[in-house]
């Protein structure tokens, strides 16, 4: 075990993030460089070596926390490394961008700030790459058998990683002209920049695993071609039908949908544009949604120079503590403070946007809201409280419905889809049409990008069963546990 006094003898310190002035005027990550490694061997001697390892319960991925955190510990990071990838093909992303609901579980968290676990998690991995432990691991020998995978966000690349080092040949086909889905364009680049992506891509293009971008399954290949061509398919197409707001001035000029903003900045970042054509420079911008995504559309709005940045949220600001009812060691809903809201702007809780007011030439300028309160458990508009505020660019960060369903993509196959909307499953992943399992968002709802990789590894080893008629990849992890979802 790690340091076994070593959660008495040091506090918890996490990541230091680079001055607001000095970060908004670039786009990279928020963190000072190497800010964690003179800290992070004492961080992991915080893991107390529990009886019962709960952060295991917290993380979907079901990584084995307690032992790379001693390996971190020792400094030993080439084993560490190997004990991180023994459950997570992308723990670069994942220490990045997880809410880390392991934290949440980790026992030490009952009375003391938890372990780090994320900062340890990322730490291990870019120590890695700069060591060169991170090789290809080519498959000794291959299958014969070919697999499609569609879609390159986390559930699709872990599908096809394990996939290609099963013995498959397997293509990864995506609709955007890049790899790696809402991690590519949906995700800004101060919170993972897109050198992570591109080493993983190369690595896996070392493995054997093939991609094609540009082509949207459905649409510009027939599903039913594809299942020809392939002896298994996985659908790792995520949930990208984004809930609107049907409210008067929905069509005015300015008023977009967070995944119509987010992919221009990040596509000036590689270079295909010189400025966004959706840019939030000198306007008054209002984001629709209170959560992560709504917090991109911050940072990136602040990016971008905008005049002021506005956050609504029509749910009331959840509590600092945990709240009774979402004891240890679930994941509670918390007060959270991003990286984007240290950068400044408004959020405002509890209010309903009834409509937008725009200009003579169809432009938006102005959004008007109402307070909301619940009474007798739904949300009421209170009387007297109207008002509008400024709005010169309005983006909607308010979540996902479910798969894409005008692509064709669902019908083609003659897929069944679950009471939520999102193609059902069994508990191998497999769907109603044999030979075509789906991983992720797709067929979970939106969530995590731990369970998408979770899922992806699982859809995998179904999908190889399926193949040879049994699967040395790692089983499933709890298909059906959707208790630490948010």
């Amino acid at each position: 075990m790690a340091d076994p006094k070593g959660f008495l003898n040091h506090g918890r310190e996490v990541a230091k993030s680079r001055p607001v002035d000095v970060r908004l005027k670039d786009w990279n990550e928020v963190y000072v460089p190497g800010s964690l490694l003179p800290i992070i061997s004492k961080q992991a001697s915080r893991c107390m070596d529990c009886g019962i390892p709960f952060c295991h319960n917290g993380c979907p991925l079901g990584n084995l926390i307690p032992e790379w955190n001693d390996y971190a510990y020792r400094e030993d990071w080439a084993a560490a490394s190997e004990r991180l990838h023994a459950t997570n093909n992308f723990p670069e992303f994942t220490g990045r961008l997880c809410p880390a609901p392991c934290e949440s579980a980790c026992v030490l968290g009952i009375n003391q700030p938890a372990v780090t676990i994320k900062n340890v998690e990322v730490s291990i991995i870019d120590k890695a790459w700069d060591s060169g432990d991170v090789e290809p691991q080519i498959p000794e020998r291959l299958s014969g058998k070919t697999v499609a995978v569609i879609g390159s966000g986390p559930a699709g690349l872990a599908a096809a990683q394990q996939l290609t080092r099963a013995g498959h040949t397997v293509a990864v086909y995506e609709r955007a002209d890049r790899i790696g889905g809402l991690l590519r364009y949906g995700i800004p680049e101060f919170k993972m920049e897109k050198v992570h992506i591109n080493r993983r891509i190369e690595q896996m293009r070392a493995e054997g695993t093939r991609f094609r971008t540009g082509i949207e399954i459905g649409r510009d290949l027939k599903a039913t071609d594809l299942k020809k061509r392939y002896d298994a398919v996985v659908i790792a197409a995520g949930s990208t039908t984004a809930r609107d707001l049907p409210v008067p001035g929905r069509e005015l000029k300015g008023v977009h949908q967070a995944m119509e903003y987010l992919p221009l900045a990040n596509k000036v970042q590689e270079g295909d544009y010189v400025t966004s054509p959706i840019s939030a420079e000198g306007k008054h911008v209002v984001v629709i949604g209170g959560g992560d995504t709504g917090a991109d559309c911050v940072g990136t709005a602040h990016r971008q120079g905008a005049a002021s940045v506005t956050q609504l949220e029509i749910m009331p600001r959840p509590g600092e503590d945990r709240a009774p009812h979402q004891p240890w060691p679930t994941f509670p809903m918390l007060y959270k403070v991003t990286s984007a809201h240290e950068e400044g702007g408004e959020r405002v809780y509890s209010v309903f946007t009834t409509h937008f007011e725009g200009d003579e030439d169809g432009n938006v300028q102005w959004l008007h809201l109402t307070e909301v309160e619940f009474i007798d458990g739904k949300l009421t508009q209170k009387p007297g409280t109207e008002r509008k505020i400024p709005a010169q660019l309005v983006t909607l960060a308010m979540g996902f419905t479910g798969p894409d369903r005008d692509n064709g993509l669902t019908d083609q196959f003659g897929l069944d889809l679950d009471e939520r909307g999102n193609i059902a499953r069994d508990a191998d992943f497999q769907t109603n049409v044999p030979g075509v399992f789906v991983a992720g968002d797709a067929g979970r709802g939106q969530s995590l990008i731990v369970w998408a990789i979770a899922e992806g590894r699982s859809a995998a080893r179904g999908c190889d069963r399926f193949l040879t008629g049994a699967s040395e990849l790692p089983a499933p992890i709890r298909p059906t546990d959707r208790s630490l979802m948010v």
